[in-house]
């Protein structure tokens, strides 16, 4: 934009706005809560399929087909982020790679030793790899530089 122009507009239009966390909070939990009413969906059909895996194995590999979905909604609705891609995918995976080792642990518990059904079971994974989430995301991943 050339100097005449920048003098005419003010600075404030220049300055990232600031979510609040109550917001990206709620953005997050929805984004979150559709995400999770696919992967119960996903994972319940996958389930009932004759794949030939553990059904903990399938459920981790549902979890992680919506990784990169749920990065990109959350990227701009949850944290309306303009943190650089190659710096908030890169622990956006990590913390991600965290939950899917969190996801099959606790796929294995409720399918294996529980033996929970499907759909409880999946509902179990969301909800205890999900807490962390939304405070390492919020606090790295997705905080402009």
């Amino acid at each position: 934009m050339s100097t005449l122009l920048e003098s005419l507009v003010r600075e404030e239009v220049f300055e990232e706005r600031e979510v609040g966390v109550g917001t990206q909070l709620f953005s997050f939990l929805l984004i979150g809560a559709g995400a999770a009413l696919s992967f119960v969906v996903l994972s319940s059909i996958a389930m009932s399929l004759p794949i030939g895996q553990p059904q903990w194995v399938v459920s981790a590999v549902c979890y992680a087909l919506f990784i990169l979905p749920t990065y990109l909604a959350h990227r701009r609705f949850s944290f309306d982020s303009s943190a650089p891609h190659g710096r908030a995918l890169p622990v956006y995976l990590g913390v991600q790679l965290a939950s899917v080792s969190l996801a099959t642990l606790f796929s294995w518990f409720a399918y294996g030793v529980v033996g929970l059904p499907t759909i409880f079971a999946a509902l179990v994974v969301v909800v205890m790899t999900s807490g962390v989430n939304f405070v390492v995301l919020r606090s790295f991943a997705f905080k402009s530089a």
